[in-house]
């Protein structure tokens, strides 16, 4: 395991600098791949920056580069690239693509796994979820904002051997991780919490922490998660509504002065992810004819309001 060679796709993002930061300190052989040019410089140049909540700093040695073909073939291709660049970033990764070359998607939403199967076969394709958070401060400079679990696991629930190999390189790297026969279960887990908490906080400006102080956002989360539930049972999807609500509450209520990613895309003027978050909720209520009102509202919202920074970015 201590010779896993990896490549982060999206790596000079906050999630890929934390994840593949941390990798690289434990020794593995680890390549950045981010179509930044400044911050691939930056982090070839000067190490790569992750400063932890309690404030310690660490300065992390780690290639960076914008060039998969310089890296060559790698036993684990990392995705943790915004859900909309998907299709482009794993057809430019084909050259990190061996025989054996596992692809494991740490992405926000649903759909992922398919687009990552339909361009270089489904069976390459592990997903998971990540309860870290962090935000980008600069090129090359990461502030860890949030510490949680990890979940990896097949498409088919099996316990196989690369799923073991890549769960013992996560926990050597200090990344704590739970290997799951059970995925699709808890990416929607994770997928109820965004629903509720992302377009709340980007529409309104408030770090995660305030979601839980006002009785309109909390009826607000309160109903969009009830959408989700709905959703999800009538897919055969075990999601516990109760169990959840706590879940969200609690880990608010510990995420002081955090900004969601949906929060900080829409401050930087981006592209939000929101079409595979609310919107997975809205394709599904569709297919199996669960209304999804509030949800619905949250994708109009959202759209607007990035189409107006979209089409005028100052």
């Amino acid at each position: 395991m201590a010779s896993m060679k990896v490549a982060v796709l999206g790596g000079g993002g906050a999630m890929g600098g934390l994840l593949g930061g941390y990798l690289a300190r434990s020794g593995l052989e680890v390549a950045l791949v981010d179509v930044r040019p400044d911050t691939v410089a930056t982090i070839n140049d000067g190490g790569l920056t992750i400063m932890e909540a309690d404030g310690r700093q660490s300065l992390i040695r780690v290639h960076a580069t914008t060039d998969p073909a310089s890296v060559g073939p790698v036993d684990l291709v990392m995705s943790v690239v915004k859900s909309y660049h998907t299709e482009a970033a794993i057809r430019s990764a084909a050259p990190l693509l061996g025989p054996d070359t596992t692809i494991l998607s740490l992405q926000n939403g649903w759909g992922n796994a398919d687009r990552i199967g339909a361009t270089a076969g489904r069976e390459r394709v592990l997903v998971g979820l990540t309860y870290h958070s962090a935000t980008l401060t600069g090129p090359g400079q990461v502030k860890h904002t949030g510490s949680g679990l990890t979940h990896i696991g097949e498409l088919n629930g099996s316990a196989t051997m690369r799923l073991a190999a890549i769960a013992a390189g996560f926990s050597n790297a200090g990344i704590e991780v739970a290997t799951s026969t059970t995925i699709v279960n808890e990416i929607w887990k994770k997928l109820a919490l965004n629903v509720c908490t992302l377009p709340t906080s980007a529409l309104l400006r408030f770090p995660a922490h305030e979601l839980n102080l006002h009785e309109g956002t909390r009826d607000l989360m309160r109903g969009l998660l009830a959408e989700v539930a709905a959703v999800a049972r009538a897919a055969g999807i075990e999601l516990d509504e109760s169990e959840r609500w706590d879940a969200i509450t609690s880990l608010l209520d510990r995420a002081i002065g955090a900004r969601s990613s949906m929060l900080q895309d829409v401050e930087a003027g981006r592209r939000t992810e929101i079409d595979v978050i609310n919107g997975a909720i809205t394709a599904a209520g569709h297919a199996s004819g669960v209304p999804t009102p509030l949800n619905d509202a949250m994708i109009w919202l959202i759209n607007s309001l990035q189409e107006r920074y979209l089409a005028d970015p100052n």
